[in-house]
């Protein structure tokens, strides 16, 4: 008795050591298992059990929420936790299990089968004696899984098949589960067998893909683990196993030509998916043909089957993803028994174990992105951009030697009437989705342009959020393939083709505002290229404004300027650019500020929902809204202007300072650019119509305003600016700065405007000024060059912008 109290007090108190110093995931999960059932009373454990098997399971925190197991539902069981046991009359399991020698503690754990086997054997002399053992004993049921011909083959040579057998399931050391570490190899006591050990982040152990299903039970000269299969021996190398299977045939070939075979011959802890020769035979002869042709694309084939981790199918309880070798990912999960990667049930035989990792063979070639031509990165909500391209013959321009970039609309982006368009023009449209260099995300950059092959350079706007080319942003889902990428867009790209003056005159809806805009004198800003954004009120929004109320606004310039120039800001702003839900404060060329946000794909500004957004100008875009807009803070002095802006604006209230002026907004928000380039000296006969500029390298300048024929002679030194921009890094918008040879210098006078140059002095700078207030203004610019002996020059020319 007294023998009895000092091994049970030696359990308990090992017990409770093992418990506190524990840090493998499996302690932590039976922990976890303690505390869901502290209601049912001490020493209880909740496991899960996968419906109508039974497996049964110490579940994580996802599974036992989710009430499922490889998307089986589970119901669940209170047992007693290991080491302990019920107690007639009493809540829970109050008392700590017997603790024996590790032949009757098989017993105990319920390895009824094992046990026999042992005393069969004459194995149980051995474990009842002296000694410290590990027994990883198969439970009743996994000796019935056996195969019969295995099983008996076993059973007609017990003292050394059997026993051999039960030798190859012990080590000679006591190892509780926090000691199993993983990717730990043991060496077993039948002919220095290898175990192979995996101690995974769920809580599951495993022994040569075996799963521990009750684990720590304390014995006198050791401990038994008890596991779900029984154990063979493991010799081979993934490549030995490879090179001898008929059935993988095929992939023998493949990762020969790609030289990946001799990586599955090294040490490691490898996951095999390993396509069977009918896999590779359900391919379509000129994909396998192309990749097989191609070292890099075979490569980089072969190495997604393979993760650089060790993944038994009893360890997957739920979907997970892993990198490859080829650096991509699959998502490895379950389906009741079977094994699915990316979600597809494709796992013919599972665990074949080996000693440097395991094979799962499977009925599919899995492709990855990198072996693919870019046309085939097209996934299923791109089938009707990628069905297109083939239709109208554009696939074959897409050579598998060259280097493209597919912006693909998703399938809901192509309307009925598109389709049904004349395949000339659909062709176009397409093409203008095809960029003619292969360009990734994180080399896109805010103001950047992108040539398609047919010749259209397309705008590229980076916002906080967004990426957008011309007037459709993306949505996640960029691929990189082996001649391009393909990045997903929400709509058809539309290239702009007019200014936005030209495409208000184009537009009736427009011809109010167009109006204004000409009275104003604010047609030429809209004309000019630049980047703008550019909020449209249709003629709705003047309902009600007579001839005379238009004659009051007309003659007060600065009002309408104000008025006018709210409804103007500097860069371009797509809708579909803005975070959903969040506002965003833009300043307009009048001062004040517009507060726009989209809802449900619904732009507001100014809380007034857009008509029509994302209208692509050549030098801006334009949203259609049919509401006047006006500065909620700006004061109206006017009684006459009040009275006529009631009319128009009846959403907010406007605030009357009588006697109150507008401020007056000088046209200098646009300017001249001077840009200097360095390019060969050309010699060119002008028009003598057409007003000419002259640098002359030598020499000091001359300065006169001239009409025909003649030519103006300036010496210009420009100085560079700089010029700051986003650009996508490491898939994160970064503000960059860089310097250009570029000036910009302006003064406006009352009437005139003239660019300002400094050519030596303010001497020469009075000059220009008095002649340009002298003469007529000079209708157009063009540069021309003359140089001594010809050489190379810097050239500097007018630019507008």
């Amino acid at each position: 008795m007294k023998i009895f109290f000092l091994l049970t007090f030696s359990t308990i108190f090992l017990t409770s050591f093992e418990q506190a110093s524990a840090s493998a995931h499996y302690d932590k999960i039976l922990t976890h298992s303690r505390i869901r059932a502290r209601d049912q009373g001490p020493n209880v454990c909740a496991l899960q059990q996968v419906m109508g098997t039974k497996k049964k399971y110490f579940s994580t925190c996802r599974n036992w929420y989710q009430g499922a197991i490889c998307g089986k539902k589970a119901t669940v069981l209170y047992e007693c936790c290991p080491g302990y046991m019920k107690m007639d009359g009493m809540r829970g399991c109050p008392a700590v299990a017997p603790i024996d020698h590790v032949y009757g503690t098989l017993g105990i754990v319920g390895a009824t089968s094992t046990q026999q086997y042992s005393d069969m054997s004459k194995l149980r002399e051995e474990i009842e004696g002296r000694g410290s053992f590990t027994f990883f004993a198969p439970s009743n049921e996994a000796w019935e899984q056996l195969s019969s011909e295995i099983h008996r083959n076993l059973v007609d040579n017990v003292n050394i098949e059997l026993y051999n057998a039960l030798h190859h399931h012990m080590i000679n050391k006591r190892m509780l589960t926090k000691d199993l570490k993983n990717g730990m190899t043991l060496v077993s006591m039948y002919n220095g067998q290898k175990l192979l050990i995996n101690h995974y982040p769920n809580g599951v152990v495993t022994v040569n893909c075996a799963r521990v299903i009750h684990g720590n039970q304390i014995a006198t000269n050791g401990v038994v683990h008890v596991i779900d299969r029984v154990l063979t021996p493991v010799g081979n190398t993934i490549q030995d196993f490879i090179e001898v299977e008929d059935d993988l045939s095929s992939l023998r070939a493949a990762a020969i030509t790609s030289d990946v075979l001799d990586i599955l011959g090294r040490p490691g802890h490898y996951t095999l998916f390993a396509p069977t020769n009918e896999a590779f035979e359900s391919l379509p002869r000129g994909i396998l043909e192309r990749i097989m042709g191609d070292k890099v694309a075979s490569e980089a084939l072969v190495k997604f089957h393979i993760l650089n981790t060790l993944q038994c199918s009893e360890a997957i309880m739920g979907g997970a993803v892993y990198e490859t070798l080829e650096g991509n990912t699959l998502e490895v999960g379950c389906d009741g028994e079977t094994l699915t990667v990316n979600g597809v049930k494709m796992v013919k035989r599972k665990d074949i174990v080996t000693s440097n990792g395991v094979i799962h063979l499977i009925d599919k070639v899995l492709i990855p992105d990198s072996a693919k031509q870019v046309i085939e990165l097209g996934g299923a909500q791109q089938t009707t951009f990628t069905d297109l391209v083939a239709q109208l013959g554009l696939a074959s321009s897409l050579r598998p030697e060259g280097q493209y970039t597919l912006l693909a609309p998703l399938n809901g982006a192509f309307s009925d009437d598109t389709l049904q368009m004349d395949q000339r023009l659909l062709k176009t449209i397409l093409q203008n989705h095809i960029i003619k260099v292969k360009i990734g995300l994180n080399e896109l950059y805010n103001g950047q342009e992108l040539e398609t092959i047919g010749g259209k350079l397309l705008r590229v706007f980076v916002y906080r959020t967004a990426v957008c080319v011309e007037n459709s942003c993306m949505v996640r889902g960029s691929k990189e393939g082996r001649n391009g990428f393909i990045h997903v867009f929400r709509q058809i790209i539309k290239p702009a083709e007019k200014t936005l003056h030209e495409m208000l005159r184009n537009d009736k809806r427009f011809s109010v505002f167009l109006s204004l805009v000409k009275a104003a004198d604010l047609d030429d800003v809209l004309s000019r290229p630049g980047e703008w954004t550019l909020f449209v009120p249709t003629n709705d929004a003047f309902k009600g404004l007579t001839d005379d109320d238009k004659d009051i606004l007309i003659r007060d310039k600065n009002a309408l300027r104000n008025i006018l120039l709210y409804h103007l800001t500097q860069g371009v702003f797509i809708g579909s650019g803005f975070e959903p839900g969040v506002t965003n404060i833009l300043k307009t060329i009048q001062g004040g500020k517009l507060y726009l946000k989209t809802v449900n794909d619904t732009l507001l500004v100014n809380e007034l929902k857009a008509r029509e957004s994302d209208l692509m100008a050549t030098n801006g875009v334009i949203h259609v809204i049919d509401k006047l807009l006006y500065p909620a803070d700006l004061p109206v002095g006017n009684d006459q202007l009040l009275t006529i802006l009631k009319k128009l604006i009846k959403y907010i209230q406007i605030k009357f300072v009588r006697d109150s002026t507008f401020k007056e907004i000088p046209l200098t928000f646009y300017k001249i650019n001077i840009i200097e380039s360095n390019v060969q000296p050309i010699i060119r006969k002008e028009d003598p119509s057409i007003t000419q500029l002259t640098k002359l390298i030598e020499g000091e300048p001359e300065f006169k305003i001239v009409r025909e024929g003649e030519t103006i002679t300036k010496v210009i030194h420009g100085e560079p600016v700089i010029k700051t921009y986003t650009k996508i890094i490491d898939g994160r918008p970064v503000e960059v700065t860089e310097k250009k040879v570029t000036e910009e210098r302006i003064i406006q006078g009352p009437e005139i405007k003239y660019t300002r140059i400094t050519a030596g002095g303010s001497d020469n700078e009075e000059k220009i000024k008095k002649f340009l207030e002298e003469e007529a203004p000079v209708r157009k610019v063009q540069a021309n060059k003359r140089t001594q002996g010809g050489s190379t020059r810097r050239r500097t020319r007018l630019a507008y912008s």
